[in-house]
This record gives structure tokens, sequence and C-alpha cells, in this order.
């Protein structure tokens, strides 16, 4: 993935593979006074070591942040943290074992595998269709692990707007969801960075909302403001969160004060909400111009999801064809994207392909994506000859999934 994204980022390259969100949206003066004034009126405190556990009026903006997904929160259960990511990471920290069983839906966030394998976990993923994770499998699963003796510590899940799919776990299902993992015993962790990144609905109610003692949520300003300022945190019962503070003591002291007071002035004196409007038209443009342009430019039998919101969307590729081995030749025709075995953790994904529309503009989407076309039809033509060509399918543009 590190050598994918080095390539990626020649200049000569449309690279439809790091999901990074677009800061130029922003108000990039109004940050820069914002900032300026906290250095000049507040720099003794902003520069200054913090709490371990992160400024008190920051946790405030959080749970009204958190309150547009349902979740009635306390601040003093809110740890601050370095993005989202070093919040999953101390979770993990705190409850898995070299050899523990942590379930993930299958693909999930690859860089999630890796903190999982950081820590020698034993992952199991569970399969997902056009709603997100499927409960009975989920169930089937956790029931087999606990015949097997080594019962899951976790179930990870990114429900809204998932990272790799794009596809979001239904209302129904996300309380079929909640009662598969009590029933099993099994804590919830709740990644969702793009819960406020929707196109044309209501933000989608949080599992946490419904369950506040069985789910531990993730949240981040990275994709809603700006990765820089490494802004996230994790809102856990109160047991969890003392454990989560001792945990980000040792691993951190203190995380910034500077980048917490940035946040917390931005979201006091700026109409973020307003601004988060724009990301959403911003974003949804960038959408709609790669499912116009998959619509356009792809070979008959390529199917792929259509996300009500996030950055991603999954391409399925024809038979016979693998996204890995397909990468080099997307690289020479100056496009880049990230294979579908990079978010599975037993090499699968093959078939598949994530791209993501929210960094380049509209008119590169729509060249990367012509590009790409044509390497699939090529590696098409490649495989013809060779006398392996599968029967011919209807193509079609859904939400359907098709997993290898």
């Amino acid at each position: 993935m590190r050598s994918l994204f080095a390539v990626a980022s020649r200049p000569e390259i449309v690279s439809l593979a790091g999901g990074m969100p677009n800061v130029g949206a922003l108000p990039m003066d109004t940050l820069g006074a914002l900032m300026s004034e906290i250095v000049t009126r507040h720099g003794g405190t902003a520069l200054q070591y913090g709490s371990a556990q992160g400024d008190p009026g920051l946790r405030e903006q959080i749970c009204e942040v958190m309150s547009l997904e349902g979740i009635d929160a306390d601040p003093d259960d809110i740890l601050v943290t370095v993005g989202s990511q070093q919040a999953l990471d101390l979770v993990t920290r705190i409850f898995v074992n070299p050899g523990d069983a942590v379930v993930t839906e299958g693909p999930t966030y690859v860089t999630a595998l890796g903190v999982f394998a950081a820590h020698q976990a034993h992952v199991v993923q569970v399969g997902m269709d056009r709603a997100g994770v499927v409960p009975e499998d989920l169930a089937e699963t956790f029931a087999r692990l606990a015949a097997e003796g080594r019962p899951a510590k976790l179930f990870y899940t990114v429900p809204t707007f998932q990272n790799p799919m794009g596809v979001t776990l239904s209302s129904g299902r996300r309380h079929q969801i909640l009662d598969v993992c009590r029933r099993a015993g099994v804590l919830v962790l709740e990644d969702n960075p793009y819960g406020l990144l929707h196109y044309s609905s209501e933000p989608m109610r949080a599992l946490r909302a419904d369950d506040p003692d069985g789910v531990v949520y993730l949240g981040s300003f990275s994709k809603t403001l700006a990765p820089g300022l490494r802004v996230g945190w994790a809102l856990a019962p109160a047991e969890v969160r003392r454990k989560l503070v001792l945990a980000a003591e040792s691993a951190m002291l203190s995380h910034s004060t500077f980048a917490q007071l940035t946040v917390d002035r931005y979201l006091r004196t700026q109409p973020w909400q307003a601004q988060l409007g724009e990301f959403r038209s911003m974003y949804r443009a960038r959408r709609d111009a790669m499912l116009q342009s998959l619509a356009a430019y792809m070979p008959q039998d390529v199917s792929w999801t259509i996300p009500d919101g996030g950055f991603f969307v999954w391409v399925t590729l024809p038979d016979g064809l693998d996204s890995k081995a397909m990468l080099p030749h997307a690289l020479a025709a100056r496009v880049a994207y990230v294979p579908g075995t990079g978010f599975y953790s037993d090499g699968r994904g093959r078939r598949h392909v994530r791209l993501s529309f929210s960094f380049p503009s509209p008119d590169d989407i729509r060249d990367g994506v012509r590009r790409l076309a044509e390497v699939v039809g090529e590696q098409e033509r490649l495989r013809d000859a060779l006398g392996c060509a599968p029967t011919p399918t209807k193509r079609f543009m859904s939400n359907s999934i098709h997993l290898s």
C-alpha cells in the first residue's frame, strides 16, 4: 500500500486510490485568522502540555457533533485522540491479546487490519451485501468461534458509507446486529468517519445511540474538517474510557493542545454545519462524475456499488481478471486504484477494486475512469485470447455486490 501511494502521488497519474478529503473547500483565510488568534491570545495554553483525556471544551463540542446522529453523550466519557486511528489502536491494545478473535466486515478498512495484525489478533471476516453485514452470518460466526474455544473479543464495523465498499448498514439491520452482539457478549467497535457526509438523506442513527453500554464509538474530524489537525475521539462506557485514558497517557502523554483548541474554536465560531453542506455538494458532484463515467466507459460485465455518501465505490471486475495483477498495467496507463485484496485478511478480493472520488476533480475522475476502462478491456481481450472467456453476463449498475 505504501508503495502504491508513493507511485500514485506522481503528477502524471490520476489517483483514484487514496481517500483524501478535499481541504481546498475550507475557508483558509478564516482558519488562518482563527489559529493566529489562538496563539496570540491563548498561546500559553495552546502551546503547553494538556490532559491525556483531551480539552474539556472540545469534548463538549464533540457531544454536539454526535447529537446529529442521535447520540446523547457525556463529555466525561470522551477521549480525544490523534485521529480515530489512535483510538482504534488503543481499544485493540486494551481488549485484544495475541491469538484473540476479532470479527470484522469482509472487506474492511485496510489500516484496521494492520492494527489487528500488529496486536496479533485472529481476524475473521463476515460477508456483506447491499444492506451491509449479514446478521445471520455474524451470529453464526460468533457461535462457531465460541465452539472453537476462542470467543470473539470485538466486532469492528464501519456501518455508514463503508470503507471500502461505500454501502450502508440498513436501519433494520442495525438493531439486529446490536442484538446479535449483545447476546454473544461481544463489544461493538463502531468506526464512523463518514457519517455526516450523506448525499440524499438525513444522517443515519449511530449504533452507539441505541446501545451506549455495548458500543465504543470512534469519530474523527479528518473527513469533515482537516486530516492534518489529527483530531479524533473515542466515546466509551465509563469503565472502558478510564482504561483508554491510561493507555493514552502511556502512548502519547498528551495530544496537541493547539490542534484541539483550533477545532474547538472552529466549532464554536464558524458555521460548520453549512460548511458540511458545501462538502456534501462537492463530493456528491464527484461521485456522480465517477458513476456516470463507469456507466459510459466500462465493459458490459463490470459492476459497482452506488454510495449515498462517503468517498468510495467498490468495483467488481469480470471473471478471470485479477485487480492486483492488473495494477502495473493501470499505472502504466497513468491511473491508480487500490486492489480489493488489501481489504481482506486472507487474500480474497482479487476481482475487486476500490475507487475513491473525494480528491480528484470531476474532469480528472472522468479521465481516470476512462483510462482504467481501457485497461480492463485490454485485460479481457488477453483473457479471451488465452481461451478462458467466461459466459457473457448482462451489465448492471446497482448496489449489488459480488464477493469472490
